[in-house]
């Protein structure tokens, strides 16, 4: 996103025909370095957005936050990340994709050791919206470089291993953040960081060189400052409209009106002006607009189900915290096995045959999740998690292969942030969806079912009704109340798979919109424009 063309820089990735096999072995070691290095700097970004969800209790008694205010870790951080991540476009044309990626890792890492060293809550917010702003261009920079650091036959793989880091990160940050904070303090899920970003910033320095010139076209401030303000005021209102009752909230209605004002001014800017932030040539691309609408909708599905289930394996099932971590684990060797399967696939299977099938695969995981319930163990959260891993899996390297193969080298980079932005946009709005839902349908189910519990009902009398439970002794009648909370609570959880089901089948017609593209098309859309050591 931003000036129209992102650096253009000397190939050195295509082996030469009559190139020594020794020369050749050097590119693809190198390649490999490349990948590892960009790989870990995916995952430990993807850790940073959930591994701080778990330790939040933890940070607030030690720097006596209130509960209000300790969300402002997590709060502060994704809007920080989403405001810079229509930018990582422009700051790559002008300076480089070497030099920005390594500067943002750079910065992630000092910022991580900076949140763990925090002394107050006003230090710890300031840092993490530093980390989120040098983290912001990690995810959108690491895509881009893979696909022009492989020729088109490797996309496939290329995005296997790049997407299994960006799903699993935050998949494992949940159980790494649990054991961090028991075992040491919550400040070792910030110290975590740096050897991991020590090592990815040493691999980009020495295996990445940028060997051309960057573009230094003129800064659209006007595009970009609408962009910020609508992006950040959105996500604002979703990550604090369920603290605050949403539009029953001052501080909501002013941040709906900013949002839309700015999203407003921003759609006639980028209409209207000559060199608009946002390059109109994306919208141009339809499988480039497809496949980021497309992955709106995973992103709802993939945290939607990260912020459900550990909740109701600790509020629900009394799972501790670490236990409930590593039962979330298993998804992402699902998600790994798929991706590994998938790049056998592609190129003979129809991609878009290959993303119906992982929709259809996650779907299903939705739907055995419609099937939870308080009396079950491990199991039925073990496989449902294990299918929708490996059905996610199915959707996210064909998903990401074919929404960039019909796109110009050019405006690569600013299609990756795009993407990157969206997904997570469709993310922030499925969590703020499924906590509301959550809250309002468990009161209104709770109301529901104490309409039952009347003396002249024969099943709220005993033997039917257990000993603790009571109509009239004011200990049984709370203990009755809780049990009802509890079954309410439940039944609002499966509402919630059962809707991100609906998700799921609502985005199939997208499917319709994507183009297979040629080999021609696909060869001069993503030539390899970094050059490796």
């Amino acid at each position: 996103m931003s000036a129209a063309n992102a650096p253009t820089v000397r190939s050195a990735m295509l082996p030469d025909r009559g190139a020594p096999s020794g020369a050749h072995r050097g590119r693809s070691l190198n390649r490999m370095a490349v990948t590892a290095s960009i790989t870990c700097a995916t995952i430990m970004q993807g850790v940073d957005t959930t591994i701080a969800n778990v330790a939040l209790p933890h940070i607030q008694g030690s720097l006596s936050a209130a509960q209000d205010q300790v969300a402002w870790v997590v709060t502060s951080y994704i809007v920080a990340a989403a405001i810079m991540t229509p930018l990582t476009g422009w700051l790559a044309g002008r300076f480089g994709i070497k030099y920005v990626f390594l500067i943002s890792v750079v910065g992630f890492t000092a910022a991580s050791a900076l949140c763990g060293a925090a002394e107050s809550l006003f230090q710890l917010v300031l840092f993490r919206v530093l980390q989120g702003v040098c983290g912001a261009a990690l995810v959108p920079l690491s895509q881009t470089v893979l696909f022009q650091t492989n020729p088109p036959e490797r996309h496939a793989r290329a995005m296997a291993i790049w997407g299994t880091g960006t799903m699993l990160g935050p998949v494992i940050g949940p159980a790494l953040g649990g054991w961090l904070t028991d075992s040491f303090t919550w400040r070792w899920v910030f110290y975590i960081n740096l050897p991991v970003g020590v090592l990815c910033a040493l691999g980009i320095a020495i295996f990445i060189q940028e060997t051309g010139r960057a573009h230094r076209e003129r800064f659209d401030f006007m595009g970009f400052a609408m962009l910020s303000l609508a992006v950040g005021a959105a996500q604002m209102l979703l990550d604090r409209g369920e603290l605050k009752d949403w539009f029953g909230s001052t501080e909501i209605w002013i941040e709906a009106t900013i949002a839309g004002l700015a999203f407003y001014l921003f759609v006639i800017h980028t209409a209207t002006a000559e060199n608009s932030f946002l390059n109109r040539n994306l919208l141009k691309d339809p499988n480039c607009i497809a496949g980021v609408v497309l992955m709106f909708f995973v992103g709802i599905i993939l945290n939607g189900s990260m912020v459900l289930l550990p909740t109701m394996m600790q509020a629900l099932l009394n799972y501790p915290v670490v236990t409930a971590g590593w039962i979330m684990a298993p998804r992402g060797i699902g998600t790994m096995v798929a991706m590994f399967v998938v790049v056998r696939m592609i190129g003979k299977v129809d991609t878009r045959l290959v993303i119906l099938g992982g929709l259809a695969i996650t779907a299903f995981a939705q739907w055995q999740m419609t099937h939870f319930s308080l009396l079950m163990g491990t199991g039925p959260v073990l496989v449902s998690g294990i299918v929708q891993g490996f059905g996610l899996g199915f959707v996210f390297t064909p998903l990401s292969t074919i929404t960039f193969s019909t796109l110009r080298r050019e405006y690569l980079t600013q299609g990756t942030a795009l993407f990157s932005l969206m997904r997570n946009i469709g993310g922030s709005v499925g969590v703020a969806v499924v906590e509301a839902l959550l809250v309002q349908n468990t009161q209104t189910i709770h109301s529901s079912l104490v309409e039952h519990l009347r003396p002249d009902n024969p099943l709220a009398q005993a033997p039917q009704l257990a000993l603790r439970f009571s109509l009239t002794a004011p200990a049984g009648v709370a203990a009755l109340n809780a049990e009802v909370t509890r079954q309410a609570q439940m039944i609002a959880y499966i509402d919630n798979y059962y809707l991100m089901m609906i998700v799921i089948i609502a985005s199939l017609p997208l499917l319709l919109l994507l183009r297979r593209p040629s080999r021609a098309a696909a060869g001069r859309s993503n030539e390899p424009v970094v050059a490796l050591d």
